[in-house]
């Protein structure tokens, strides 16, 4: 008897991976924004919650590494025609 072959959820839908790393750095986003919120508004000290101020410093270094990268590979993306276009009309 043949097996009826159902298609994997995540390797057969790469919208799902990319949905699932847009919503970690959204998440990653919120946090540093709450921790800096809460640090600002004097809740806690930095230094009281060393760890915590070290894993948001790691968040906020790796979310500047994938913006430097992912403005980087626009660029590279990007067709030299449609911004010579661009500039001769002068936008």
């Amino acid at each position: 008897m043949a097996a009826v072959h159902m298609p994997h959820p995540i390797r057969d839908h790469p919208g799902a991976g990319r949905a699932a790393a847009d919503a970690f750095w959204v998440l990653a986003i919120g946090v540093i924004a709450a921790y800096a919120f809460f640090a600002a508004l004097g809740a806690f000290s930095p230094g009281d919650v060393l760890g915590l101020t070290i894993a948001v410093v790691v968040l906020l270094l790796l979310w500047i590494a994938r913006a430097f990268l992912t403005a980087h590979r626009a660029r590279a993306e990007r067709d030299p025609r449609l911004v010579h276009a661009r500039e001769r009309r002068g936008f």
